[in-house]
């Protein structure tokens, strides 16, 4: 590489973190060159306040394309030199998205003959999945792989043996996302080396010993490359002081606007250029070279770069001659302007066309982005300015901003904006998009759009790399995005993901008399409406709190069981889902335990399934759109009769009859199974699970699943509701807590009993659902639907149904003094009878009319 291409400018003489150091206390500490590289800024996340920004990374930044890709080179360089040139020849580089994408690829050029693939929050028509997974701490967290070639990730297509594989992101910070991405690839496709490539290595003492403990897990070798090591000290109440510094700054921004405005100036008008004309916008057709895609989606190999390569001179000659034909003097401090993932091919525009224009131009790089970042115009702050537009490429998780961060006020003569012709939509080129935005602060805007490489596999019959039409869509456009807390439930956004909509503002509730007989009566379904949410009384509330103290070890060796069970049967990396509302506390549990007994971080989803009308179908194109079917596990509770497990076994067979993903296993995981249901349980055992004694505040404060035509349509996920004036009554996360409080004592008792399942046999034996038959027709009921075994069932009923009585096992214990004080508060008799194969079962009133026993309606909401 020259000097010019290694050499970066570091014309600040403040230290473009300092801002955010001095306010919040966060200190930066490394090596020489690490405050050169990085500044910092703040944004409005959940997970984290600051943001480090790099100098060298063509996303926040604007830089020297020679400059940024030299970084990603050099360390390829380096890679190549690590494996030595024989091994080189058989890695295959993985970048991510969003902001690694243009670095991954740079390192792959550097390691010369090595393929590259980067992830993508980018759903394609026809390309199938071959894998994906979820970054924990970002502002957007499902990733993507498509390659072309499904042989890509484990031999770089060439058909060999399995091939090194190399791992590149901006930063290496807890190492969390790229240590299960290996994990997951290396249950896939084993190999016996890994190397991870960042340009700063961040992680705290702590973090730095799980790569050596990591490597010895899965039997590989795991190499570490990074051009600057260094760590973020972060205070206590950090994310809190940050978050409220956000809000003032942007408090304090707008009352200045709004001052601007009554000014008489335009909104936005600040650093724009001194004439109120808009600058031209100037189309440029590059002749992008066929058969070359446009970046790495869906793979890149070492025939396309030497392709591209003799390329870039030409496509860089005729922006030159664009920007040399425009009106007024040339220009001489020019951005090339890269789109989110598309990095690198406007990088590589960027690196021909400095040489194009030479000493005569001053070029820089950087790409708008999807992460809101607060700006802040001072030398101590690394993102000075921030334009703001519509996204434009019609985005999987809906519309929403996007962002240019220092471009406003930057002076720049002449824009370069690239694209891909998936994102050359009007919503790019309408008044408040990105090509008007980047017009009020620059004299010249041109415009190159790339043809979306379609590969072969997905197109109907075209040639690969040139636009051809999407295969007719089995699908919609756009599904929707999972709801995380604190905007959707009490649960942390990492516990799970809700596939549902949030349905919060719309009137559910009805009273429990009238609920039951308009259900039974058949005028309206149970998935129609919710029933008023039960407030406990203070002695309710105490026999919670004792009862989860007293169960709590008992529920945490059957967390543990069932989830080592899980891991070893259908292991590495499962996908939790849980069955709303009941499953996701235990999915959360599950989760716990796995991160804290084995350092996974499981994705974990809620979805609905409805008795009578199947399970959510567009949830479960969302899961196959972002997982693969085969790795998903069905969570619940408990089984009672088995009506759920058997209405899911009939839903997925029904989803994939009608045209949807195959592979999903109907299987149900669960806490207790005293019905004798299903394989995969903690316990046979039926025993008073706290969170069944409660609703909404021992699960997030989400209601029941909605299922009602007139507000869920067909590509809509099913509805709930989140119960926020109820958070002075919530216990959920006391609930999570005082379980996994319990997982080191109950280590070794679930090792034996996971062990002693895993050898036995489990099959169903259906016991319950014989008694529940049984019960029906000795009481006269006639229909099993009203017949709800278990101490989880029961309860629901007594919460929520009009209860007639209930039958208690005779001996059952502490385990039913919540049923008995349930049961007291409504009226209902408890009959204690023998051979029973459950603690107690609760009958519905089989032939309900507003005055039947047990059912004024008014017992539970004052209770």
């Amino acid at each position: 590489m020259s000097e010019r291409a290694t050499r970066e400018e570091t014309v600040d003489v403040v230290w473009s973190g300092s801002w955010v150091a001095e306010r919040l206390g966060v200190a930066l500490e490394g090596d020489g060159e690490l405050q050169g590289l990085l500044g910092l800024a703040l944004r409005r996340n959940p997970k984290r306040a600051h943001l480090l920004v790099s100098n060298v990374l063509g996303k926040h930044v604007p830089q020297r394309p020679s400059v940024v890709h030299g970084a990603g080179f050099e360390l390829g360089e380096r890679v190549r030199a690590l494996l030595g040139a024989q091994e080189a020849r058989r890695a295959v580089v993985l970048g991510y998205a969003e902001t690694a994408t243009g670095l991954g690829h740079a390192v792959a050029d550097g390691l010369r003959d090595a393929p590259y693939l980067h992830s993508t929050r980018r759903p394609v028509a026809g390309v199938e999945q071959a894998g994906g997974f979820e970054e924990a701490h970002s502002h957007a967290t499902s990733h993507l792989l498509l390659p072309e070639d499904r042989d890509l990730l484990a031999s770089g297509g060439t058909g060999a043996d399995a091939s090194v594989l190399v791992l590149v992101d901006d930063e290496f910070s807890t190492g969390n996302t790229v240590l299960n991405t290996i994990r997951a690839l290396h249950a896939l496709h084993p190999r016996e080396r890994y190397v991870i490539v960042a340009l700063v290595d961040m992680r705290s003492a702590g973090d730095r010993d799980r790569l050596t403990v990591f490597a010895a897990e899965i039997g590989a070798r795991v190499d570490l490359v990074t051009r600057s090591t260094g760590t973020v000290t972060l205070p206590d109440g950090v994310l809190e002081r940050g978050q409220a510094l956000v809000a003032a700054q942007e408090a304090e921004q707008a009352e200045q606007a709004e001052q601007a405005e009554q000014a008489g100036l335009a909104e936005g008008s600040a650093g724009a250029v001194e004439d109120a004309d808009s600058a031209p916008v100037t189309r440029v057709d590059l002749d992008w070279p066929a058969g070359v895609p446009d970046g790495g989606r869906h793979g890149f190999t070492p025939a396309h770069r030497a392709a591209l390569e003799e390329a870039l001179p030409a496509m860089a000659d005729r922006i030159a001659a664009e920007l040399g034909d425009a009106a007024g003097p040339a220009p001489r401090h020019v951005l090339v302007l890269g789109f989110e993932e598309l990095m690198y091919a406007p990088l590589r525009l960027g690196t021909a066309l400095e040489a194009a224009l030479g000493a005569d131009a001053e070029v820089r790089y950087s790409t708008t982005t999807r992460s809101p970042v607060l700006a802040v115009d001072d030398p101590g702050y690394a993102i000075r300015t921030r334009l703001v537009f519509p996204a434009h490429d019609d985005p999987a998780d809906g519309p929403g901003d996007r962002y240019a961060y220092n471009v406003a006020g930057a002076g720049f003569d002449a824009v370069v904006a690239v694209v891909d012709s998936t994102a050359d939509t009007p919503e790019l080129h309408a008044p408040d998009g990105l090509l008007a935005r980047l017009a009020e602060h620059t004299g010249h805007v041109l415009l190159a759009v790339l043809p979306s490489y379609v590969p072969a596999t997905a197109a109907p019959a075209g040639v690969p790399g040139t636009p051809t039409p999407a295969p007719e869509r089995q699908e919609p456009a756009v599904l929707p995005e999972p709801l995380r807390g604190p905007d959707f439930s009490s649960y942390a956004p990492e516990d799970v993901g809700w596939l549902l909509q949030d349905l919060s503002d719309t009137e559910l509730e009805a009273p429990t008399e009238e609920r039951e007989e308009a259900i039974q009566s058949g005028g309206a379904h149970y998935a129609e409406s919710l029933p008023v949410e039960y407030q406990p009384s203070a002695e309710y509330q105490a026999l919670f709190t004792a009862a989860l103290e007293a169960s709590a070890a008992r529920i945490a060796r059957a967390v543990g069981t069932v989830t080592e069970t899980v891991l070893a049967e259908r292991g590495p990396r499962p996908v939790l889902v849980s069955l709303a509302r009941a499953g996701t506390p235990v999915g959360v549990l599950m989760r716990r335990w796995a991160q804290h007994r084995h350092g996974l971080d499981l994705p974990h989803y809620a979805i609905s399934i409805v008795r009578g009308r199947g399970i959510d179908a567009t949830a479960l194109r969302w899961l196959a759109a972002h997982h693969d079917p085969a790795d998903v596990v069905f969570v619940d509770g408990w089984t009672g009769k088995g009506a759920i497990t058997r209405e899911l076994a009939a839903a997925i067979t029904e989803f994939e009859a009608s045209g949807g993903p195959a592979g999903f296993d109907p299987e149900i995981s669960v806490l207790a199974d005293p019905g004798g249901c299903v394989r995969t349980y903690g316990t046979r055992e039926d025993f008073l699970i706290p969170s069944a004694c409660l609703n909404s505040t021992v699960s997030g404060l989400i209601s029941r699943t909605v299922l009602r035509a007139d507000l869920v349509g067909p590509d809509d996920f099913h509805g709930g509701k989140f119960y926020r004036e109820l958070a002075d009554s919530d216990v959920s996360g006391l609930f999570l807590d005082t379980i996994a409080a319990r997982f080191d004592e109950v280590a070794g008792q679930v090792d034996a009993a996971a062990k002693e399942l895993l050898a036995a046999d489990r099959a169903p034996t259906w016991e319950g659902w014989a008694a529940v038959e049984r019960i029906s027709e000795e009481y006269g009921i006639h229909d099993v639907n009203l017949v709800k075994p278990g101490v989880g069932e029961t309860t629901r009923v007594l919460l929520r149904r009009v209860p007639w009585k209930i039958l208690a096992k005779r001996g059952a214990g502490a385990d039913l003094e919540h049923i008995r004080l349930l049961a007291e508060q409504r009226g209902v008799p408890v009959e204690e009878v023998d051979d029973l194969p459950y603690s107690c079962v609760g009958l519905i009133h089989p032939r309900f009319t507003r005055g039947a026993t047990g059912a004024d309606g008014k017992a539970v909401q004052g209770a």
